[in-house]
């Protein structure tokens, strides 16, 4: 992906409170069970900064986290990069409180270019990957709290 495109954006309403939304998205306890299993710690504070690891077919992406902002049960962003391929993004999930339940709206905003020849740096790519998370992972996850 590059920086010249549009950030992707994947939305999502939850019937569940903003302070429900905002633990699954922001306790280590919780993110685990439905986005990376593999997380080692997290902590919503500017500058906390995680690495681990994920593996595709026969390729390694050692994803690198850095909190750039936190406004509890609005909006958490961090700095999304790896440590052996180019590129860099913020990604961020903005809470908003809607009739009977939470959105969800998630940006993955490209700050420099990823390389275009890795499949998983495709767009299409990157948009099934936040769409699965959100709208299938954390769906299901909320709804199993409920």
């Amino acid at each position: 992906m590059k920086h010249t495109d549009p950030p992707i954006i994947v939305e999502q309403t939850f019937k569940a409170a903003p302070t429900l939304l905002w633990n699954a998205i922001t306790k280590h306890d919780e993110m685990v069970l439905w986005f990376f299993d593999n997380i080692p710690e997290f902590v919503p504070e500017i500058g906390f900064t995680t690495r681990f690891e994920v593996r595709s077919e026969d390729r390694t992406f050692p994803h690198l986290w850095r909190i750039t902002e936190v406004l509890p049960n609005e909006k958490i962003s961090y700095h999304w990069s790896y440590d052996n391929y180019p590129g860099e993004a913020i990604v961020s999930f903005q809470l908003s409180k809607v009739n009977d339940g939470t959105k969800l709206t998630l940006t993955n905003l490209i700050l420099s270019n990823f390389p275009s020849d890795i499949p998983e740096f495709t767009r299409k790519s990157c948009t099934q990957g936040w769409k699965y998370f959100i709208q299938q992972q954390l769906k299901k996850y909320l709804e199993g709290k409920s």
